[in-house]
Parts: structure tokens; C-alpha cells; sequence
């Protein structure tokens, strides 16, 4: 961690105790006191009626600190003619440029996160516990985030470090003569309590002031973020209703006389467009766009005037109205820093609350709210490429060393299909690595499609040269760590997980499992439901899965504990924990391609679907 200070904004930190939050192991610790402009001087004319409040927001960063490569790293644009143009985008060098630009001219400014700011990150922040992350953010003048599942992924305590500050208690510090500060702003977990005591485990608010202007801001993340995180990330937890708690708050800050309200919300929605700036609200208010964040908008007390979402990687300004019927405004900024969104709020001093009518966006032209692309073509911020240059001189010998050689781009996150060249390429992996009767036996292995965070890309990201897969990039496609598990698993609960992939929680939203070579079945999207998989046709290595014999089965142990909806997963027996996902994915790697025979996309045969 830089010695540099923190800019006096430490100083404003109290003890957690005495906001009497309730804790999970070191969250005792202290927190920051409520966010504060930091412009001050506004000379001694009489106030205005009518304040304009610049609110900055992004979401889902996932510690992305350089730029991010290949597909990850663009942004779709609507052109006038209705054509689309990929953009280059991202980066925190551009991100804090693209907002200490934004603030200029405008006194009142404030920058609210969405949650997601740390978790599956690539390795330049993920090989230090995301300290590189937090401190970036305390460099943009982050004011508040609230916590998104990915928070989660090392637990609570690791959680209320990066809150706190501390050094990492088996690494410890990273730099000589240096110790780990804490983030600068306040995390918000309004709707995540401890078990025990059922009081939340951070700050569920948070008041912004300045010159007697007062906004409060309330974040929760999504109730379901047990389904998606490890058990061990959410022990001794307990996750509620993101409507019922938003409410609760939004009572309790109008008691103290806190009128004017935000909402930051880890949860989002899908636009009908993946243009960033798709008119959502077309033909109406809130038309184009689908997903949980629509009921929970449609929900949430007319007291909140604006809500900041994520979750989801969309980008949208949208208008939801309110239980009032009124309109509201629902925003998202993509991820990893590709986009801002810049939303005027104008406060009115006499009720101090926000003026509804003008927080609304009837086409993407109105500039009451607007995502605004972080450009690649505007000037580098130099404390964020000195601190990208220290962090990387940390980790370059182990981020530099070579894997593996690909002949070109291997797909995975930025693939929308169904099934994914890399996705075949891990659980092959994973297969090859298990399949030895030492090792587990298995026959067969299933990876989740939402642990495959980026692709692999040809093009050199450094000096390794093109086609050279570093372990820097093998870690930003599998930053998570998982440990491999091999289970017995019967046909039946192996069909009824393929089922799972397209019903119950996942029939609105399909999570296709990518699956090992040998496994072979038609899911045909035209049927609803466990029907959408056609059971008469799973098969392996050509034989057709009967349902009671019993089957190993390799799978990490997000799935293995029956994570993203497979409850079927999780009722595997005779486990054996094997290496983690990284170490087979780079083992396979470097078995499978050299120099002179770099290995090529898998073909994606094993998934026939009928649209």
C-alpha cells in the first residue's frame, strides 16, 4: 500500500460500536463515519430554492484495474441509422479521468458504487486480497458502494478488512513498511445480518451533507447471494428481502428528517438491447427492460427517489414507477469501469427532497440521467498508472510466467451461446485432471457458466508475445480458486441437474452448465421448464445415462454444494477433494499446446439446441 495519505478522509472514521452495528469476527473494527463533499467553499451568497446534486455511479468493477481485454473490454453503441459500434472501454486510469472530469463545474457531487467493487478479479488486485482495488477507489473519492455478492466470496472477516484496514492475517503485508487502510468510504449491508444477533453485519446507510443539503443512501445486495457465493463466504449470516429492507430504512431516515433517498441495490435487470445507450423506456416507462429489478423498483417506498443497480453487467437508465405510480429512475453502468452514469438530482431546499419530475428519462437524450462511455482515447490518470506500475512490479514473476499457447481467441465470457469454446475447455480440464482413479475417477465433469469471467485472448496483453497464455490471464479466466470435488452422483440426480439448468430458479434465466467431452443431449428452448431438456437423449461416450447406476462426477465446490440453483449437485456422496480449478486449468494447458502446436478453439458440439 502507498505511504501517500489518504487525504484526511481516514480521519473521519468511527468506532462501529458506537453506531451500535452488530459484528462477524473483526468487524468490530472501526468504520467511516457518513460521506462528505469534498468541496467546501461556495462563498457567502444566499442559498438557491433548488440545489442540482450530481450523482456519479458505476457498478460491478470486479477489480479491473487495467484495462480489460478482448470482448470484456467493450461497450455496444446505438448509431442514429440503427447500426451498432463496439467501443473500446475501461480501465481505472480512464475510469477516475472520465469522473474527476464529470465533477468539474458542478459544487454538489457525489460517487455511489453498486456493489461488486471486489470478487472474481483479475490477477493484479485477486493476487492481493483486492488491496490494489480499494485503494484505487479511495483514490477516485469513492463516497459509498453497497455490497454485492462478490464481496462475500472470503467471508465476512475479509470483508470487514478491506472495510478496516489490516493486513492480510496469513499473507500479511504486501509492502515493507506499509500497512493495508481500509477503504475510505463506507460499506453499505443494510440486508445482511448476523445469524446471532440480527443486526446488520455493516452500516445499512449512510448520509451525505453538505451546506444543509441531505441525502441518504441505503444498500443492500440481493437476497439470493447465498445461492451464488460459497457456504463458507456467507456463514454465520442471514440475507433478506431487498424490498422489506430498502422500506424499513427509508422510514427510519425520514424520521430523521433525511427526505431525499437513493437506493444501491445489487440486483439488475435485462434491457431488451445490449447497447448502452437503448432507449429502455420506449414506448414506456420502463418497456425494454425485464428481470427481478422491475418488481423490486415497482416495490420499493415512493420515499426512495432514484435507485443505483448492478448484478446483472447491463447497462440501462430506465424509468420504473413507483408503488405511487410515479416515475423513478433505475440505473446501471455495465462493468469493470466501461461506462459512468451521470444523474442530476435537484434537490429543493424548502421540502429537501428530490424534485421527482426531474429525475426521469423519456429517451436516451434526456440529460437528466445519461451512461456516459470511459473512453480510451482521453488522457491516463498518472496516480492510477503509478499505482497499476507498483502493484504489477509485485506480481509480475508469477503473472508473467507462460501457461500455454492458443492459436486464437478461446470465448468464454464474452460468448453468449449456450455452450462456450472455453467452457469445453475447462471441464475438459477438469475431466483430464480427475479422471485418474488416484484422483478421483471421474467420467464426467459440469462447470458453471458464471465462473468464467473473462476470455482467453490472442492478442498480447504485455510482452509475452500473441498466443501466449500467461498466468495472469489463465487466473483472470478462473480467479476464484475453487477446489475440485468428485462425487457419486446416480443418473436420475444427473439428469434432474441438466433439468435445473432451465427450471425452478434457473427457468427465467437458464444457467447452462458447460460440460466435459462425452457428454451429449439436446435442450430444446421451445418447451418450458425441466421439459426444455430432452431426456432420451443425454448420453456418454455414446451410451444413453441410466438412471440408476451411479456416476462420478468432477465439479468444483460452488456447484458440489448445490450453488446457482443445482440442489441436485449438492446431494453427491463419497467426495473426494482434488486440486483447484486454476491448477488443472494450467496443467491442461501446458500438457495440451506449445509454441509450435498452440492448441485451438474446441469445437462446441455437444449441446444441440432448438430455438
Amino acid at each position: 500500500m502507498s505511504a501517500t495519505p489518504h487525504k484526511n478522509r481516514a480521519s473521519r472514521r468511527v468506532l462501529a460500536a458506537a453506531a451500535g452495528l452488530a459484528t462477524v469476527g473483526a468487524l468490530v473494527a472501526a468504520m467511516p463515519a457518513d460521506a462528505q463533499s469534498r468541496d467546501q467553499g461556495l462563498g457567502n451568497h444566499e442559498p438557491a430554492s433548488t440545489v442540482d446534486v450530481q450523482l456519479l455511479s458505476f457498478n460491478d468493477l470486479h477489480g479491473n484495474l487495467e484495462p480489460p481485454a478482448g470482448s470484456a473490454g467493450t461497450v455496444t453503441e446505438q448509431q442514429a441509422d440503427g447500426t451498432t459500434k463496439t467501443i473500446p472501454a475501461g480501465g481505472v486510469e480512464y475510469l477516475a479521468s472520465s469522473l474527476r472530469t464529470a465533477r468539474q463545474g458542478h459544487p454538489y457531487s457525489i460517487t455511489a458504487a453498486g456493489g461488486d467493487m471486489v470478487g472474481a478479479s483479475p490477477l493484479l488486485s485477486g493476487l492481493f486480497h483486492d488491496e490494489p482495488t480499494i485503494e484505487a477507489l479511495n483514490k477516485i473519492d469513492l463516497d459509498v458502494t453497497t455490497v454485492g455478492n462478490h464481496e462475500f466470496d472470503e467471508g465476512a472477516t475479509e470483508l470487514a478488512r478491506l472495510q478496516n484496514g489490516g493486513c492480510h492475517p496469513v499473507e500479511g503485508c504486501y509492502e515493507q513498511g506499509t500497512t493495508f487502510q481500509g477503504a475510505d468510504f463506507p460499506y453499505l449491508a443494510a440486508n445482511v445480518t448476523d445469524e446471532k444477533t440480527g443486526r446488520p453485519i455493516l452500516k445499512p446507510y449512510t448520509v451525505w451533507k453538505k451546506n444543509g443539503v441531505k441525502i441518504g443512501f441505503i444498500g443492500v445486495t440481493l437476497e439470493g447471494t447465498p445461492n451464488i457465493v460459497t457456504a463458507n463466504g456467507v456463514k454465520g449470516l442471514k440475507f433478506h428481502d431487498e424490498i422489506e429492507t430498502v422500506n424499513k430504512y427509508a422510514k427510519e431516515l425520514d424520521r430523521q428528517g433525511v427526505k431525499s433517498i437513493v437506493a444501491l441495490i445489487h440486483e439488475g435487470g435485462a434491457p431488451a438491447s445490449s447497447s448502452y445507450n437503448y432507449d429502455c423506456d420506449s414506448p414506456g416507462a420502463g418497456d425494454g427492460i425485464s428481470g427481478p429489478i422491475v418488481d423490486i423498483a415497482k416495490g420499493i417506498s415512493p420515499k426512495v427517489d432514484a435507485l443505483v443497480t448492478g448484478h446483472t453487467h447491463q447497462a440501462y437508465v430506465c424509468t420504473v414507477p413507483d408503488p405511487a405510480g410515479n416515475p423513478r429512475l433505475v440505473t446501471s453502468a455495465s462493468s469493470f469501469g466501461k461506462l459512468y452514469t451521470d444523474t442530476t438530482l435537484t434537490y429543493d431546499r424548502r421540502t429537501q427532497d428530490i424534485v421527482r419530475t426531474s429525475v426521469k428519462s423519456s429517451s436516451f437524450s434526456n440529460p437528466t440521467s445519461t451512461n456516459h462511455i470511459v473512453t480510451r482515447d482521453q488522457p491516463r490518470a498518472t496516480d492510477m498508472t503509478a499505482l497499476i506500475a507498483r502493484w504489477n512490479t509485485l506480481a509480475a514473476p508469477i503473472a508473467s510466467r507462460p501457461q500455454g499457447y492458443i492459436s486464437a481467441d478461446i470465448n468464454g465470457r464474452g460468448s453468449t451461446a449456450p455452450e462456450k469454446p472455453l467452457g469445453n475447455l475447462i471441464a475438459d480440464a477438469q475431466l483430464e485432471g480427475l479422471a485418474p482413479a488416484d484422483k478421483g475417477g471421474a467420467v464426467v465433469a459440469l462447470m458453471n457458466p458464471g465462473g468464467i469471467r473473462a476470455d482467453l485472448v490472442y492478442k498480447s496483453t504485455g510482452s509475452e508475445g500473441d498466443g501466449v497464455v500467461t498466468y495472469g490471464e489463465a487466473f483472470t479466466v478462473q480467479p476464484f480458486t475453487n477446489m475440485m470435488n468428485v462425487v457419486d452422483l446416480t443418473g436420475a440426480q444427473l439428469i434432474t441437474a441438466l433439468q435445473q439448468q432451465v427450471s425452478g430458479s434457473n427457468e427465467a434465466s437458464p444457467k447452462i452448465l458447460q460440460v466435459s467431452r462425452g457428454l451429449t443431449y439436446t435442450l430444446d428452448m421451445k418447451k418450458t421448464g425441466a421439459a426444455r431438456v430432452v431426456v432420451d437423449t443425454i448420453k456418454l461416450n455414446g451410451a444413453a445415462i441410466d438412471p440408476a447406476k451411479t456416476y462420478r462426477v468432477a465439479m468444483n465446490e460452488f456447484l458440489a454444494g448445490g450453488g446457482d440453483g443445482f440442489a441436485a449437485l449438492g446431494q453427491g456422496t463419497n467426495k473426494l477433494v482434488g486440486a483447484s480449478d486454476l491448477d488443472l486449468f494450467n496443467a491442461y494447458l501446458s500438457a495440451h499446446s506449445s509454441a509450435a502446436a498452440p492448441l485451438a478453439p474446441p469445437v462446441t458440439d455437444r449441446i444441440t439446441v432448438v430455438q
